[in-house]
């Protein structure tokens, strides 16, 4: 799955070299050259990560790192430092104000790619195509489908998120508030209660094959989504897919 990546690079072939190899890999860009114009971008739409250099116009970029760490609308934005500072006490640095990754310029392109997916995957798996598959419930991101029970069953594009996002994120609770920023994106305003419309089409959706025993209400809290059905469930859904699978 596509993702939002701001790079945060004062000079001007580095900056378009990594927003073209970038956008080659599906990627979306946007760009800033100081830390001024980063926070302006970061302001009008969160991003999934970030590309930070070190040394910037303005102030440096571990200023705008810890920052980032300090806001709770921040805080857990991947960042990757990329930085023509090699010396270990630099990197050491950098991983300390919160850096998630440390690549020293120069670089190769292929290289980056593979850190930026390494860190996607790592930080926020709901943003990558991987394949999702436990008690007969099976999510593909890059084909956009899902099957429970060894059957596709239809999802409108907000339910296929936030099930892909409770997927990757199990056993979390997560407020309404959170899962609106996570599934609709801090930059929509939408009520909180249509997370519970969303959440009760999921379940019904689920619930031919009892994966909707999967989510969870946390009264005056939110919601969670469990990796494993009980046991009785499990075993009933392999009968099923048995009957209909097996040759005659």
């Amino acid at each position: 799955m596509n993702s939002n990546i701001l790079v945060v690079e004062d000079e001007a072939i580095t900056q378009r070299l990594l927003q073209t190899n970038l956008e080659r890999a599906g990627h979306h860009v946007r760009c800033a050259s100081t830390v001024l114009a980063a926070e302006a971008e970061i302001r009008q739409l969160r991003p999934d990560l970030i590309l930070l250099d070190w040394v910037l116009p303005d102030v440096t970029g571990l200023t705008l790192a810890r920052r980032l760490r300090a806001d709770p609308r921040t805080r857990d934005v991947p960042i990757i430092m990329l930085t023509s500072r090699e010396r270990e006490c630099d990197k050491v640095t950098g991983l300390e104000v919160g850096a998630d990754d440390y690549i020293v310029k120069p670089f190769a392109a292929l290289e980056l790619l593979a850190r930026v997916k390494a860190v996607l995957r790592r930080r926020s798996p709901q943003l990558t195509d991987d394949v999702v598959e436990f008690d007969g419930l099976r999510i593909d991101p890059g084909a956009n489908r899902i099957s429970a029970g060894g059957n596709d069953i239809e999802l409108g594009a907000i339910e296929f998120r936030m099930l892909h996002f409770f997927a990757t994120h199990p056993n979390r609770v997560y407020s309404r508030s959170q899962l609106l920023n996570e599934v609709w994106g801090d930059h929509v305003f939408v009520e909180e209660r249509t997370v519970d419309v969303h959440i009760r089409g999921l379940r019904r959706v689920l619930a031919p094959t009892g994966h909707d025993q999967l989510l969870e209400t946390v009264r005056g809290t939110g919601y969670s989504f469990r990796r494993g059905l009980p046991s009785a469930t499990v075993s009933h859904n392999r009968r099923e897919s048995d009957r209909v699978y097996s040759p005659a």
